[in-house]
């Protein structure tokens, strides 16, 4: 067989940028090791950024999410008994972001795909890569299940575990990476939000966020220890804690409601440099993990994946490899400030264990700045709502 772009891995990465080099005549065949169903169901993040949802619209992709997903103007910062409001329509007008979940978006895209006759395949257990730095008039090509598929460019978006990132020899990438002393227990709950807004909040209990994917279905997020487990926390446990946590202001009630969904989530950063090995191109978590509060995984997959449509079709038209050869530093200046931001985000709100109380008058000074200086808001809101392509 033989196709253009072989594109291995199904997530947001993966699906998004076929769809993309589709809307521009270029072909692809997606191999994903996950069932269908499977990844329609992983629960991820949530958040969307301005140019995430501007990109989705644009794509064609875009109508369930504008029906459907929850658009916000601020967030709300808690701490020390009072709410703090980061006002995006204020500090960053014309720019918001959309509640609506990474499954969601997986969804569209699939059926995007098969309704325009794409070659996605699920359950493709065993992948390999074949000849990234092939010799002049040949290309790489991928084998799986007996096959060979022939391409001129691979993608590799099948995420922190996936093959691709490995394929490349040793002594190629440089890695940077960070584990941090706590993880996140994420639920969803069938209960409508107690608030409009996001809320993060900070107490000497640890860090909490009050979330929602609908009207009807909140999401929560708990620092826990990083060897937490799920069954260390029943559901009467969670809402306890949720409260000590959230219930910090006067008049705040916390509503609860059956949960349906738990899940531990380490919390790392990982970028992987440099995001190309001859005619492999990583995008998204193959390459690159934030921590999970500044919601920038995956809108960085969006701007990878971008980048990479853009420079695949400059070299499938025109023969230039020069945006390819330059995709990984045209990425990686946004893939940092997104770590940046991401790790400012995390230390701002977590509490952290070896603190002793002069770290903690610190991360409650720079609380204060944040929540009464606006040149300091206006660097948290473009952040979180994303900085322009």
């Amino acid at each position: 067989m033989r196709t253009q772009v072989g594109i291995v891995g199904a997530g947001p990465a993966g699906l998004l940028l076929s769809h993309l080099l589709h809307l521009r005549g270029i072909s692809s065949v997606v191999l994903e090791k996950r069932s269908r169903d499977y990844v329609e169901r992983r629960v991820r993040a949530g958040v969307l950024e301005q140019g995430t949802v501007d990109t989705l619209v644009e794509a064609g992709v875009g109508a369930r999410m504008l029906r459907e997903g929850l658009p916000h103007n601020g967030i709300e910062l808690r701490y020390g008994g009072q709410g703090h409001r980061i006002a995006f329509e204020k500090l960053v007008p014309g720019r918001s972001i959309t509640v609506y979940g990474q499954q969601e978006v997986v969804k569209d895209l699939i059926a995007a795909r098969l309704e325009a006759g794409g070659d996605v395949r699920f359950e493709i257990e065993d992948v390999a890569l074949h000849a990234l730095d092939p010799e002049p008039g040949s290309g790489p090509y991928l084998t799986f299940g007996g096959e060979r598929l022939d391409c001129d460019v691979i993608a590799g978006c099948d995420g922190f575990h996936g093959v691709s990132r490995p394929s490349i020899p040793e002594g190629i990438l440089s890695v940077f990476e960070r584990e941090y002393p706590f993880a996140w227990l994420g639920i969803l709950a069938h209960v409508a939000p107690s608030s409009e807004e996001l809320i993060y909040t900070r107490t000497e209990r640890g860090f909490a966020l009050h979330s929602m994917r609908s009207p009807t279905v909140s999401r929560f997020y708990l620092q826990v220890p990083p060897d937490a487990t799920v069954e260390e926390w029943p559901d009467e446990r969670i809402w306890d804690e949720l409260k000590a946590r959230l219930e910090t202001v006067p008049g705040f009630t916390l509503a609860t409601g059956e949960i349906f969904e738990k899940g531990v989530t380490p919390m790392r950063a990982f970028v992987a440099e440099p995001m190309q090995h001859g005619r492999l191109y990583l995008a998204g978590d193959a390459a690159h993990i934030v921590p999970p509060t500044g919601a920038k995984g995956l809108n960085l997959a969006v701007a990878d994946v971008r980048v990479l449509t853009e420079a695949i079709d400059r070299y499938l038209t025109t023969g230039s490899a020069g945006l390819l050869d330059g995709y990984s530093a045209a990425c990686l200046k946004r893939i940092w400030r997104a770590q940046h931001f991401s790790w400012w985000m995390t230390t701002l709100l977590h509490t952290f264990d070896s603190d002793d109380e002069y770290a903690r008058r610190l991360q409650l000074s720079y609380l204060d700045y944040v929540t009464t200086s606006e040149a300091a808001a206006t660097t948290l809101a473009e952040n979180y709502v994303g900085m322009p392509w």
